[in-house]
């Protein structure tokens, strides 16, 4: 799809952005409900959320918080979890680097997991998209889900306990991640890292503070890196002999 405007790219995102609200809106909304439960106010917990603006690393800290962990482990812990959030800004640097200085601080704020999954399929896939409407696309994905992140929040801070455990929120989470990750393992060493990262995740969670969190993390991301450096030598290995062989042909 051609995009004859700046505009026609921001509604574009934001339609393609609307089924996320199907999981994030339930998603803010349990995390409302966990702020009340932890003893934070309807105005701490939306600030909460417009502050940090990351769903998981909200409820990490969160949870850490009631278990009473030093809160440089908290920090840590919270770090660790949206270290994901540094590498999809360097992954988004090459179509969005040379926007103006306030948009890109902008989008650095709003870089979550669905605005960067649609952008950038959507930049790969048509790469004649100017700068201007990569950046309208990428703000347009967040037109409804920020919002609806915030709206979520406020709605579950102040109806609280009122909501029955029998609505299972908190199945929404592992839902939500799953249906963002699934498609983004897209190469072998992508499902290396992410097997690794799950394998890894079982035997850790005996560890303290949620530090398990952290160990798997770093297993599953040195894994998948070793594991494209090994398909790359293979590559580079299969595609010599076919060069000799094109070499010894003679014309």
């Amino acid at each position: 799809m051609a995009f004859t405007t700046t505009k026609s790219a921001f509604w574009k995102g934001m339609r393609d952005s609307a089924p996320f609200l199907l999981v994030s809106g339930p998603f803010g909304l349990l995390f409302g409900v966990l702020a009340g439960e932890a003893g934070l106010n309807v105005a701490d917990a939306l600030a909460f959320s417009l502050a940090v603006f990351a769903g998981s690393a909200q409820f990490t800290a969160l949870q850490l918080l009631q278990e009473n962990t030093p809160i440089m482990i908290v920090l840590i812990s919270a770090l660790a979890v949206n270290l994901r959030v540094a590498m999809y800004s360097a992954s988004l640097t090459p179509y969005l680097g040379d926007a103006p200085l306030w948009q890109r601080a902008c989008a650095a704020y709003l870089v979550v997991d669905q605005s960067y999954a649609l952008s950038v399929v959507k930049f790969e896939t048509e790469p004649e998209m100017t700068v201007p409407q990569r950046m309208a696309y990428f703000f347009g994905t967040n037109g409804l889900v920020a919002p609806g992140w915030m709206i979520a929040t406020l709605t579950g801070a102040l109806v609280g306990a009122q909501i029955p455990a029998s609505w299972g929120l908190d199945f929404v989470l592992p839902l939500a991640f799953l249906a963002m990750i699934g498609p983004m393992l897209r190469t072998p060493a992508h499902l290396v890292a992410c097997f690794t990262a799950i394998t890894v995740s079982l035997p850790a969670t005996l560890m303290p503070y949620n530090l398990g969190l952290i160990v798997a993390g770093l297993a599953g991301m040195m894994a998948g890196a070793q594991a494209e450096l090994w398909f790359e030598r293979r590559l580079a290995g299969q595609a010599d002999p076919q060069q000799a062989n094109k070499q010894e042909t003679p014309s």
